[in-house]
């Protein structure tokens, strides 16, 4: 790698908080377009377009994501006087249609609980984990590492709100229910003492449960619910968490703030939601609505 993209990438840890995984992937996609071009500070703009044809296999979103890269590294590249010419107008611009989320409906959202309180009714501990995990997951639409790496001091005590670290080093207050509020205050009770550790739900060593981990636990209480556990996943339960507040009359803005999402048009992917629905609430809640039509 060149110390072009290692300076640029530097740049991204240092002044943009980039997480570790993102920087990994810049670092691999840059990489790989050094390996066919040459150094990026240097490639001439017809070398940049040949990449159209190097990634000609890819699907859309990877090319779009590959391009995102290098267009950011380009104008790094300018700022610090590298290059002259900024040559991003020759990369190719794929539109990657995005596809819709999976969705739980509500029976089956119904029947997950159903069988997670069945099981912690008992109290034994992993049990009443699982109850407190899915009510955070479906109730407050964490991301699965948001939820395994919460710290037991998140654990709301005065306001019913969770503190959360996202995406890019993010902090957000995420809402509690009352029923993921009992949940929570099951869980501590029974929670193992694990003095060292400062998490939330932690494994046998005192770290944090894994995603992996996480993704087991929640396909094992699918499977005992009755549902297909490949249908079910953390991600699909904040997706499930999304759509049914919008059901629900939620407003797109809340709706991106409770999911940290730092750009509105990733949450409008949630609109997904049945046309009646939306014609109901257009009928139902404009101001027009209410006002006889005239002759």
């Amino acid at each position: 790698m060149s110390a072009a993209t290692q300076a640029f990438l530097a740049m991204l840890a240092a002044e943009r908080g980039a997480a570790p995984n993102t920087l990994a992937a810049y670092a691999l996609d840059l990489a790989g377009a050094e390996e066919a071009i040459g150094d990026l500070s240097a490639a001439p703009r017809d070398a940049v377009a040949s990449l159209a044809q190097e990634w000609a296999a890819l699907a859309p979103a990877s090319v779009a994501r590959k391009a995102s890269a290098l267009r950011q590294f380009f104008g790094f590249a300018l700022d610090e006087g590298w290059r002259r010419d900024d040559p991003s107008g020759a990369l190719p611009s794929p539109r990657a249609r995005r596809p819709l989320p999976k969705v739980l409906d509500h029976d089956q959202i119904a029947a997950l609980f159903a069988r997670a309180e069945l099981e912690a009714a008992g109290e034994e501990p992993r049990s009443v984990r699982n109850l407190a995990l899915l009510e955070l997951l479906y109730g407050s639409g964490l991301r699965a590492s948001e939820l395994v790496m919460l710290p037991l001091v998140a654990v709301p005590r005065d306001a019913p709100f969770l503190t959360v670290n996202g995406k890019g080093g993010t902090t957000r207050l995420v809402p509690v229910g009352a029923r993921a509020m009992e949940a929570l205050a099951r869980w501590i009770a029974v929670r193992p003492g694990l003095p060292a550790s400062r998490y939330l739900f932690p494994s046998k060593d005192g770290k944090p449960i894994t995603r992996v981990r996480l993704f087991q636990l929640l396909k094992g209480l699918s499977a005992r619910a009755g549902l297909d556990p490949a249908k079910v996943s953390p991600h699909v339960l904040r997706h499930a968490f999304a759509t049914h507040l919008l059901e629900g009359g939620a407003d797109l803005r809340v709706l991106q703030t409770l999911l940290g999402h730092a750009d509105i048009a990733t949450t409008q992917i949630y609109t997904h939601v049945e046309p009646a629905r939306l014609v109901a609430l257009v009928n139902s809640r404009h101001p027009l609505a209410t006002r006889a039509t005239s002759d």
